[in-house]
Formats: structure tokens, C-alpha cells, sequence
């Protein structure tokens, strides 16, 4: 287990290294100026001369390797850089969002496994059945919904029509002090939609590994010997059924990443949603390539827990592998 973490971090350096230099690249090449984004509307009346020495300020007039090497130095020694766009340290500005962005995805993704996980059961319990066929149309169609579609028709329904949850926000627009149960009240809308969002996958994953399961000859042999349904399906089925699911665990990191931006978006949740898109918009490099390390970090960590997780749960798979 050591031995492949290890490898993994081995093998996430050079991706980091690329990841963070095409950031610079493709912020290079954007027609934003980052400039005139910095200035603000005080750019549009100064003078060149003045827009040349902020420019020198922000050390944007530096070649791209250069401005890439000065902030990969930097950050390996803990400075992140300052954020042009929110006019921070950029590590001040992830570390006020990140926690908000976590918890939200974090509930997310627990109650898609765990609600996917059930569904998925059931299903393959009834195959061909009329449970088997709603459970499995209502992933397909879930499967094709995106999440900010999903998060309007949430803030419609039970915001707007029935009045039941707040639309947005962290906090109700008449308190000045944020506390649990208003966290909490305002967490359920957009962690429901984040997590239908995700819920297809682990339906379907579970429904035909524990349907596959089901045929084996040693679930076969269990139930020959007499050993009651819900123990040959909790103890037998799904323990095998289960090994294609964890594989999904990493796979899924990338797009809970990219639904909770959007999802935040819709519900103006508090994270790093909108300091990404300040930060593409304004080419605010240090901001940028900071928020993409960081979610590259968390992709490759997501992979690794599903390879630790299956070959903890499937004695056949080697760490040394």
C-alpha cells in the first residue's frame, strides 16, 4: 500500500508541472487582458504609460515561461502569489472558500453512494421487475439532466412553488450571523442536486455488479445450502458487486468537481465557483493555476482511494501490481 502511494506521488509531479504550465499557456493566450481587469474602469482614461507600469507591477510583460517558473518557485516555498481579481493572497482567498466547496461536496457524494448504493441493490435484487425498470429509467434520464438544469427546476419547485427551502446563499437575508441550522437549511437544496447529479452512475454500477454477482457459482452454492436471501445478498452479492463501483469512486472526482462550480453557481454557494470564473475571466494567473492544481490534487487522491479501496476489498489485487 505504501509502495503505491508512493508511485502515485511520484507520478503526480510531472502532472502537476504540465497541468500548471498549460494554466499559464491558455491564460497567455486568452484575448482577456489582465490588465484592464485589474484597473477596472480606471483603465479606460489612463494613460499608456500608466497602463505599462502595471503591467510591469503585476509582471504580466514577462515571457510565459518566466511568469510560470517565478510562481512554481514561489510555491513550492508556501507563496502562492496574490490574486489580482479578489486582491488577496491567493491563499487566503482558497482557504476562505475550499471548506464550503468540501462540505458541499463531500455531503454530495455520500449520499449519492449510499442512496445509489440502496437503489442499486434493489434493482438488482428485482431484476426485469417493475422497480428494476423505474429505478433504471429514472437513472438514464438523471444520467442526461445536467446539474445546473437540475439546480433551476430544485430552486423553482421547493424555493419558489412550495417555499420549503431557501433558494441560495449560506445565511437568510435577514440574519447578520451564520449558524448551524442555517448552514444546514441551506446546504439541502444544492447538495440534493449535486448528488442526483451523481446518482445514475452508482445506480447503475451497483445494479449490474450485484445482478452479475447473483449468477455466480458461489452465491449459487450459498443459497443451496439453505442461508437466508438477505444473506447471500448483503454477505455474498454484494461484496463482489461492489468492486466495479470503487473503481467509480475516482472516476466520478472530475465531474463532483466540475458540478459543484456549477451547482455553486446556481445556488450562490460560498465556494470557489465564483473565484474561478472571476479568475478565467480576469487572467488572474496565480488565482488560476492554484485552483487547477488544486483540483488536480484532488483527482489524482480520488483515484488512488479507489485502487486502495479495491485492493483492500479484493484480497486477489495486489498493491505491488
Amino acid at each position: 500500500m505504501a509502495r503505491l502511494a508512493a508511485r502515485r506521488a511520484l507520478f503526480a509531479v510531472p502532472v502537476l508541472l504540465v497541468v500548471t504550465f498549460g494554466v499559464f499557456a491558455v491564460a497567455a493566450a486568452s484575448p482577456f487582458d489582465p490588465v484592464k481587469a485589474y484597473a477596472g474602469t480606471a483603465g479606460l482614461t489612463a494613460s499608456q504609460e500608466t497602463l505599462d507600469q502595471l503591467r510591469a507591477n503585476l509582471g504580466v510583460d514577462q515571457p510565459l515561461t518566466a511568469r510560470w517558473w517565478h510562481w512554481l518557485t514561489s510555491a513550492l516555498s508556501g507563496d502562492l502569489g496574490n490574486s489580482t481579481t479578489l486582491r488577496q493572497p491567493v491563499a487566503d482567498a482558497i482557504g476562505e472558500r475550499v471548506g464550503w466547496s468540501v462540505l458541499l461536496a463531500a455531503t454530495a457524494f455520500v449520499v449519492a453512494v449510499l442512496l445509489g448504493t440502496t437503489l442499486g441493490v434493489l434493482a438488482a435484487r428485482s431484476q426485469g421487475g417493475w422497480f428494476d425498470r423505474a429505478v433504471t429509467s429514472l437513472a438514464y434520464t438523471l444520467e442526461a439532466a445536467p446539474p445546473f438544469w437540475l439546480g433551476l427546476l430544485a430552486v423553482w419547485l421547493f424555493a419558489l412553488k412550495l417555499g420549503v427551502l431557501p433558494s441560495g446563499g449560506l445565511t437568510g437575508t435577514t440574519s447578520s450571523t451564520v449558524t448551524a441550522g442555517q448552514i444546514a437549511s441551506h446546504l439541502v437544496l444544492p447538495a440534493a442536486v449535486l448528488a442526483t447529479s451523481q446518482l445514475p452512475w452508482f445506480v447503475l454500477y451497483v445494479r449490474q455488479g450485484v445482478g452479475d454477482a447473483l449468477g455466480d457459482d458461489a452465491v449459487r452454492g450459498a443459497r443451496a445450502r439453505g442461508l437466508r436471501d438477505r444473506t447471500v445478498l448483503v454477505g455474498h452479492a454484494l461484496r463482489s458487486g461492489m468492486l466495479p463501483m470503487l473503481t467509480l469512486v475516482g472516476s466520478r472526482v472530475p465531474e463532483l468537481i466540475t458540478g459543484a462550480l456549477l451547482v455553486e453557481t446556481v445556488f450562490s454557494w460560498p465556494g470557489i465557483a465564483a473565484a474561478t470564473v472571476q479568475a478565467a475571466t480576469s487572467v488572474d494567473f496565480s488565482l488560476l493555476a492554484a485552483l487547477t492544481a488544486l483540483a488536480t490534487v484532488a483527482v489524482l487522491l480520488g483515484n488512488l482511494v479507489a485502487d486502495l479501496l479495491y485492493g483492500l476489498t479484493d484480497p486477489r489485487v495486489g498493491f505491488d501490481g
